[in-house]
């Protein structure tokens, strides 16, 4: 079996609240979304083997984690649980950056994952369909781990959207961190309405954090 693998490097985690801790990114080929802040663009791939692309990543040395991203890697899910296996039994731990919207792949590999960011799509925001039933059910399976989730606040960001985003995830486990991220580069001028739309989350949910893209903001991968 292998796998469409993107890309794969080193640097620190710029979203959410691992942001500033070193990984090695392994960015799997295509994503089932096309939200229109998307800033990971798909021209090409590299197939890769379980083993090789085990030995890519050790060559990057030690990190605090291995950060399996996309796209979607929840797409490759076979290989994917494979890969979480094999790093598993090798001591690294797993951080699985997935959009929310694939709960049974999830299912399949949660049992692996150490740390679940997971993208919660408010339509508004991404300009595609509502995902709340996927996202509802994506979050119960990733609740038995570490999760966080993370929302896009753009320009055309509807309190609506953020007002069922807080209702699902309230219902699910209000304990879970709940991230506004700005969308880059117009954080400046969503500072109001990211103050007016953490004190609306703040009502339902116990940590609500806004955390911008620190990446994007140091001019680092």
């Amino acid at each position: 079996m292998k796998a469409k693998i993107s890309e794969i490097f080193k640097s620190i985690q710029g979203e959410g609240l691992y942001q500033g801790r070193e990984q090695v990114f392994v960015r799997f080929f295509g994503c089932n979304l096309n939200c229109r802040f998307c800033d990971t663009r798909f021209e090409f791939f590299k197939e890769a083997t379980l083993e090789d692309l085990v030995v890519e990543i050790n060559s990057f040395g030690s990190g605090h984690s291995v950060s399996l991203t996309g796209g979607e890697p929840l797409l490759q899910v076979g290989f994917l649980g494979d890969l979480i296996k094999e790093l598993k039994k090798q001591g690294q731990t797993t951080y699985l950056e997935a959009n929310g919207t694939l709960p049974d792949k999830l299912s399949q590999v949660i049992d692996n994952i150490d740390i679940v960011a997971m993208d919660f799509k408010l339509p508004s925001s991404t300009g595609d369909r509502r995902f709340w039933s996927e996202h509802r059910k994506f979050l119960e399976i990733a609740r038995s781990k570490k999760v966080f989730v993370k929302v896009v606040i753009g320009k055309n960001t509807q309190i609506s959207d953020l007002e069922k985003a807080i209702e699902i995830v309230g219902e699910t486990d209000r304990e879970v961190p709940f991230i506004l991220q700005p969308e880059n580069p117009f954080e400046d001028e969503l500072e109001d309405k990211l103050d007016n739309f953490k004190k609306i989350c703040q009502k339902g949910l116990a940590d609500v954090r806004v955390i911008p893209q620190l990446h994007k903001i140091i001019g680092v991968r």
